[in-house]
């Protein structure tokens, strides 16, 4: 397989599923002439044309609603937020139209539509860039949240989102872009909804999602180097989650550590600890432990952002606490 940076394979399949479906168009800040800010939409506006790939006013708001009445009409938008800090702006739109179109139309009306950019924390971007907030989409009924780690998770997820009848939230890891793997060629499709095992393990089970997927598999292995084997679970999809390969990881290594960029209160984790402690107790040989950012905004200064972030030693201090190790 050949292998591709994550802005490739994310643009591999924008590129693929704008040729197989002329209803698909891409749609957003900066995404046609200046081919993206991250560059996912290199080459795109040269090939399919400025009906297709469309450069929109900096209106998050307005945008997200033209991609919602397209879709209810038959379209397929892929709305590109710059950031999805920005799309605070928007979030009446994703919320009160898109999440909740086919219910209250009921189920006459559809909104098969994409909402991605960047999200979480790069370097240095301060309190109003660096935002993770996957958990309060997964919040919404009606709205699908994806969120890729790796290029080959990067381009089937895509695909299946773009194909999805329903709105899908994917959130792309701003650090990644430029994150390398091999990626297959062609029909790749991952089903939204199933998590993956990335590592291995018996000792203890690391739940992990996006940026956080490298933390993991880093602690690991350190941790494998002192003769404790980890089981990296990635989550790939926070709703619909996938509970089922949670809980056979649980129930194979009894301890289990959730890391998460967010924070900590109402988070993504906090979901993941409670269908343990629902259906997966009697299975545990010590309490559930949460790794996530601080519960502050977060700091612009270098070295208070990174002790804000979670890091391998986090998870490693957690995996000793769950073990009884120290």
């Amino acid at each position: 397989m050949p292998t591709l940076t994550y802005r490739d394979a994310l643009n591999q399949a924008l590129r693929e599923e704008m040729t197989r479906d002329d209803r698909v168009f891409l749609m957003g800040e900066e995404v046609g002439v200046y081919q993206g800010a991250y560059k996912v939409s290199r080459g795109l506006l040269e090939e399919f044309g400025p009906m297709r790939v469309v450069d929109t006013p900096i209106t998050e708001l307005g945008f997200a609603g033209v991609g919602v009445g397209a879709a209810m009409v038959g379209l397929r938008p892929i709305v590109e937020f710059m950031t999805w800090n920005f799309a605070l702006l928007a979030v009446d739109q994703l919320v009160n139209s898109a999440a909740k179109m086919r219910y209250m139309s009921g189920g006459q009306v559809g909104v098969p539509a994409v909402f991605r950019g960047p999200g979480g924390a790069a370097l240095q971007l301060a309190a109003q860039h660096s935002q993770a907030f996957e958990s309060w989409y997964a919040h919404i009924p009606g709205l699908k949240v994806v969120m890729p780690a790796t290029p080959a998770d990067a381009k089937g997820l895509l695909k299946s989102a773009i194909r999805d009848d329903d709105p899908v939230i994917f959130i792309e890891g701003e650090m990644l872009y430029n994150v390398k793997g091999e990626v297959p060629e062609g029909e790749h499709l991952i089903p939204i909804g199933r998590a993956d095992v990335k590592r291995e393990g018996g000792d203890v089970t690391l739940i992990c999602h996006s940026k956080t997927v490298t933390v993991a598999l880093k602690a690991a292995e350190q941790l494998a180097g002192d003769g404790v084997h980890a089981e990296v679970v990635d989550l790939r999809t926070i709703r619909p989650l996938d509970t089922e390969t949670v809980l056979a990881s649980v129930g194979k290594t009894h301890r289990c550590v959730v890391v998460e960029e967010g924070w900590s209160f109402a988070g993504v984790g906090a979901q993941v600890v409670d269908v343990i402690q629902r259906d997966a107790f009697d299975e545990l040989d010590a309490p559930v432990i949460r790794v996530t950012g601080a519960d502050v905004p977060m700091p612009y200064n270098k070295q208070l952002e990174k002790a804000a972030k979670a890091d391998p030693a986090k998870v490693i201090a957690a995996v000793n606490r769950v073990l009884y190790r120290g």
